[in-house]
């Protein structure tokens, strides 16, 4: 039996949350699950997926744009050279979400990607499953794996805040970590 919601307007089967907005057709259809390499564009989603918490990703994608303005395009050594100038600049700036403890968790994590031993890529990465299992449904999609407790545990013991399992989970889904597709979704593989 075919999950509810799963064909868009368009006709094609697609995970249900993204037939729910044309931004999230987009991010579905070419974002969500792709692997995703690359200290800056990796520092980018996991300050995306803090800001997230608590908020619809909706908002968060609409303001993407305005967010790599704000945060120096997400260059980590950039950002680890902001200052409080800086927190008050984005405090103020009503293109981002105004959260004090979201924008210095992200200062404090590009501070925490500078004092690594190697690249946040593979610190990141090294969580990712080896045997990921494909949901059937939406219902079947975790918010918390054995991986993504590992990973928040590791990035804390490294001196990375506002991360915790439920936003490493996410992290690895829209990174392509794991493939969290339902089945009958066109994106699904394997």
């Amino acid at each position: 039996m075919a999950e509810a919601g799963l064909l868009g307007s368009d006709g094609i089967k697609r995970c249900s949350w993204g037939n729910s907005a044309p931004d999230y057709v987009e991010y579905h259809d070419t974002e969500w699950g792709v692997e995703l390499h690359g200290d800056e564009e990796l520092y980018e989603r996991l300050c995306l997926e803090s800001f997230q918490s608590g908020l619809s990703w909706i908002t968060i994608l609409r303001k993407r744009e305005s967010f790599r303005k704000a945060f120096k395009r997400f260059k980590p050594k950039k950002v680890a050279a902001f200052t409080d100038d800086d927190v008050a600049r984005l405090m103020e700036d009503a293109s981002i979400v105004r959260n004090r403890a979201k924008i210095l968790a992200a200062i404090t994590n590009a501070r925490a990607i500078e004092q690594l031993d190697g690249s946040l890529d593979d610190l990141l990465w090294s969580f990712a499953p080896e045997s990921p299992v494909r949901p059937r449904t939406m219902a079947d999609v975790p918010a918390i794996t054995d991986e993504s407790k590992a990973m928040a545990k590791e990035l804390k013991k490294r001196g990375f805040v506002f991360l915790g399992p439920t936003t490493c989970y996410a992290l690895m889904q829209a990174t392509g970590m794991v493939n969290d597709h339902v089945r009958e979704c066109f994106r699904a593989k394997g």
